[in-house]
């Protein structure tokens, strides 16, 4: 942004920087293009061949329907390949754009939903990271949703607040960057640089042995109530439960007009709230929780900035809002901005990301090409919305059914919360579980529902309605959060992905239709994400059919002397060098690469699979499905086998049934075509592509393989899946046998 003020020019706060590769990619979808028509064409012409054997024609047509959806998939990634762009901020020039007064106030929601899978001290922790961000106090206020309506995640949250008034000053004096006190004080920097950090340290581990007594202890003893506020929040608890099976809970922890630091210092607002659930009203999990959030804070504070954040994601760079002023303080960026996107961070990763968590594709490289058309999609936390974004168009405004929910409604902050009965009382009531009925709340206002992925649907619902939204990737990551060390754990967070983005490709507002009409290549992008689970088709088909019909001695691929040959090996290595060449590109490395590929072949053949057929299975009314928590707590075992990178099998699952039957089938597929190459059979000039695949699924098998017979720890696969899995690799093997006699 460059402009002339008094005859001064106006320091840039952002600029943005197309990526060199763009012509290359374009160059290449090209020709990618011409040879994905001429498989099509070879295909057709297989199916058109009279004389042919049926079981042939039969797999030459599952294999054209995978190359179809193949095709279809690589066709809706190129849209992230037409405009990637890189952006980077200035917040040390924005001071002498705007006044730190003149900053608009910021609402953080946080929302958590059961203390024993998502640890009430990983919650406090991320309240803390935000309460201690370099903003002004005044202008910051800290929302917290328990769904669980838990009394230990209260209890967590009332020491929270008094060591709150001993954190805050500290990372003011000493300048912290890491204001996350759990991971502040497990780095060497509070050993090494902070000598007086060991007091305010100690009382850390005293609120921490606190809150994690009353968690294991399942319940908040009067023994653990220090003084009369606690003692009367507790008792209004108390009483609200047993008047209610889950009451609307609202309690102000910390109110920014009246609550101090140990330096005198305002605090930010502290608010902590239990929306009321009913089992005859829907309560859409976490949408449903944002929403509740959205206008409680509405009524406190109504604060035109909003962060949405997961319990887990902490901040990890005190100035983050300051970046995303940049963008919204920027005349050039600001009109139909929507909100400002980090990338997901994640602690903890193994060496090589064994379970591809770092999801560097769908966080990073995505995102680039995404942010040089509509801008990046929503992904449910690290983003920072304007609230009017969340009440229609544009062009449009959508006034909720009352004036103080209103966007441009202003606060009267003369009167603190705690002494405005009228405002607390308005607060339980927009929090209440029937309050939405005959409302737009999730149609058209607020965190939309219909999916069970309600960060991709709103995000692409706000595009669609002609918002814009900013990729942010600062050098030092804005969030850090946790992320699944078990593969059940992410296998079953993917499977309700699946399900989620099914349910949008499937709507009123598919993304191949509506989208791409009203966005263009942003919509083909969307198409994309919510056609994602439908890559468990073409994965199926490859792990399974070439290997059965090269144990039967039937070749289906062409010979190494035709130039079928060369078009399928072009196809193959032109889409993994492409992928690996952008993840390498953008500061990967290449075993981290080859575990995010084979996590994709291990999704496809579990999570996507199950997904898939789950959504079919509500979608015909024959099932429904629930929400569940992923889990944040792992045992030493599982850290260990996480460290070693080694994949943990140790729960048994169905996911790993179809899993160990691919690998089964394809090593004995690999061994008995190796075998004829061996013998000299006649026909051995139309095996090298089926043997290629077979031993290529036979790489990225190995940690099967391993679970099955070499691994003895509590990560090994279990025996019954083994059993179950050879079993049925033996039944596809007889009918295949079956079906060629």
């Amino acid at each position: 942004m460059r402009g002339k003020s008094s005859g001064t020019e106006i320091p840039p706060l952002n600029t943005t920087e197309p990526i060199r590769r763009t012509a290359l990619n374009r160059v290449f979808a090209v020709v990618y293009t011409c040879a994905i028509f001429a498989l099509l064409y070879h295909h057709v012409e297989t199916l058109t061949i009279r004389g042919r054997n049926p079981l042939v024609l039969v797999v030459s047509f599952c294999l054209l329907l995978s190359d179809v959806i193949l095709a279809l998939m690589w066709a809706t990634t190129q849209a992230f390949r037409m405009r990637p762009i890189h952006r980077r901020e200035f917040p040390g020039n924005l001071q002498k754009v705007v006044r730190p007064r003149e900053f608009p106030a910021l609402d953080v929601l946080i929302c958590t939903a059961d203390p024993y899978k998502e640890p009430p001290l990983s919650v406090v922790n991320t309240a803390l990271s935000v309460m201690a961000y370099d903003y002004p106090t005044e202008k910051l206020s800290v929302y917290v949703s328990d769904d669980g309506g838990s009394a230990l995640t209260l209890f967590a949250f009332m020491e929270a607040a008094k060591f709150a008034a001993h954190w805050l000053p500290f990372c003011r004096k000493f300048n912290l960057m890491e204001r996350n006190p759990h991971a502040y004080f497990s780095s060497s920097s509070s050993t090494s640089t902070h000598a007086c950090c060991s007091e305010i340290k100690m009382m850390y581990e005293r609120m921490k042995v606190k809150v994690e007594h009353v968690v294991e202890s399942g319940k908040v003893g009067d023994e653990n109530i220090t003084g009369d506020r606690e003692r009367e929040a507790f008792s209004k608890w108390t009483d609200d439960f047993t008047r209610h099976e889950h009451p609307t809970v609202i309690q102000v922890l910390l109110e920014t007009s009246k609550d101090r630091d140990i330096t005198g210092h305002f605090m930010p607002n502290l608010v902590y709230i239990s929306r009321e659930k009913s089992k005859t009203s829907p309560h859409r999990f976490k949408a449903g929780a944002l929403n509740v959030l959205l206008r409680v804070s509405a009524i406190m504070t109504n604060a035109p900035m909003v962060l949405t954040l997961d319990c887990d994601m902490s901040s990890n760079d005190p100035q983050t809002p300051l970046r995303v002023l940049c963008y919204i303080s920027d005349p050039a960026t600001r009109p139909n901005l929507s909100f400002v996107q980090f990338p997901q961070r994640f602690r903890g990763l193994s060496k090589n990301d064994i379970y591809a968590s770092e999801f560097k594709r769908l966080f990073l490289i995505n995102f680039l090409g995404m942010d040089g058309l509509k801008g990046p999609n929503y992904v449910g936390t690290g983003a920072f919305f304007c609230r009017r974004s969340l009440f229609g168009s544009p062009s449009t405004l959508i006034s909720p059914e009352i004036p103080q929910l209103h966007p441009n409604h202003v606060v009267d902050k003369d009167k603190p919360i705690h002494e405005s009965p009228a405002m607390l009382s308005l607060a339980h009531h927009v929090a209440g579980c029937n309050y939405e009925n005959q409302t737009k709340w999730g149609s058209k206002m607020g965190i939309r529902y219909g999916s069970l992925v309600e960060d991709y649907y709103t995000g692409y619902l706000l595009h669609c309605e002609g918002w814009r939204s900013i990729f942010c990737n600062p050098d030092r990551p804005a969030f850090y959060g946790d992320a699944p060390t078990t593969l059940v754990d992410l296998l079953n967070q993917h499977k309700r992905w699946a399900i989620g983005l099914l349910e949008v490709a499937f709507s009123r507002y598919c993304p191949i239709t509506f989208g791409i009409r009203t966005m263009g290549l942003t919509g083909l992008a969307y198409a994309h994400y919510s056609f994602w689970p439908i890559w468990s088709i073409p994965i199926m088909l490859y792990a399974f059919l070439p290997q059965l019909a090269l144990a039967s001695g039937i070749s289906i691929f062409p010979k190494i002397s035709e130039p079928g040959f060369l078009l399928y090996l072009f196809l193959f290595l032109g889409a993994y060098g492409q992928d690996c060449l952008d993840f390498l590109l953008e500061g990967g490395t290449f075993r981290k690469w080859w575990n995010d590929q084979r996590i994709w072949l291990i999704r496809g053949l579990s999570c996507h699979l199950f997904g898939t057929l789950e959504y079919l299975l509500k979608f015909l009314g024959i099932s429904a499905f629930g929400f569940n928590v992923t889990s944040k707590v792992v045992d030493d075992e599982q850290s260990k086998i996480y460290s070693q990178e080694m994949l943990d099998f140790g729960v048994p699952s169905p996911m790993f049934v179809t899993l160990a039957v691919a690998a089964i089938v394809n090593f004995f597929s690999f061994s008995f075509g190796f075998l004829q190459m061996i013998c000299g059979s006649d026909d051995n000039e139309g095996l090298p592509l089926q043997m290629l695949l077979a031993g290529f699924i036979m790489l990225n098998c190995w940690p099967v393989y391993e679970a099955m017979v070499l691994r003895t720890d509590k990560g090994k696969m279990p025996t019954k899946v083994t059993i179950v899995a050879a079993f049925l690799a033996w039944t596809l093997y007889a009918a295949a046998s079956f079906l060629v006699l």
